[in-house]
């Protein structure tokens, strides 16, 4: 079993979605648990404030160190601490399969302009982006890290294979698309040689699929 840590200022972000599908499902049969940590409770003023202007000037609030050391002096995990942060090295396949092994993994989810250097460079075992964007904090970039780990775990998924044909799971290569009855719709039809019951040219058709549109996505990027 995996547990898998949270530490956030919005903990009633992720009630729902780590209810719901395969991380819900993982959770059910013993495979994951989560905790969420409400960041405001490692503060200690009236206000539970989290943040302040940064040094230096400039446009923005900044999370205080103080909150994330203590919350993980409480935690006290026993696996990597990954600050979610648009600095980070791009998340990828390979770092859920990494993390999925880990028996314990906790998520930093920073907000407003930044989040106090020191966390990445003194706590954080590692920083992590989802992508060259931003979002409004970390929350969403903890989601998607804890979908694609919980999601690899042994009896996660109904079926090994499934995840086994996906995007990425084999290295940069992007899966073959796929389709489902009706075999016409709209006057667009299915390939012919998925109906064509010939496993070995299936097998090829979505080997060559994959590769020419794994080339193709990638030189747009």
């Amino acid at each position: 079993m995996i547990r898998i840590n949270i530490v956030t200022i919005f903990p009633g972000f992720f009630g729902a979605p780590l209810e719901a599908s395969i991380p819900g499902r993982a959770a059910r049969a013993g495979l994951a648990a989560y905790r969420v940590i409400d960041l405001r409770d490692y503060t200690h003023d009236v206000h539970r404030t989290v943040d302040d202007l940064p040094y230096g000037g400039g446009a923005g609030m900044v999370m205080k160190p103080e909150p994330f050391f203590e919350a993980a002096d409480d935690l006290a995990p026993a696996g990597p601490i990954v600050l979610m942060s648009a600095r980070g090295r791009r998340f990828r396949h390979d770092d859920a399969v990494r993390l999925s092994l880990e028996p314990e993994v906790t998520l930093l989810c920073g907000h407003y302009k930044d989040v106090d250097q020191r966390v990445a460079d003194h706590l954080a075992t590692e920083e992590l982006s989802i992508g060259d964007f931003v979002v409004s904090g970390g929350e969403v970039a903890a989601l998607a890290v804890t979908d694609a780990v919980v999601r690899l775990l042994p009896g996660a998924l109904g079926d090994h294979e499934s995840a086994s044909s996906d995007s990425f799971y084999d290295g940069d290569a992007i899966s073959a698309p796929s389709y489902t009855r009706p075999a016409e719709y709209r006057g667009h039809r299915v390939p012919e040689v998925l109906r064509s019951g010939d496993h070995r040219r299936i097998e090829a058709w979505r080997a060559d699929a994959s590769e020419e549109l794994t080339r193709r996505r990638r030189a747009k990027s």
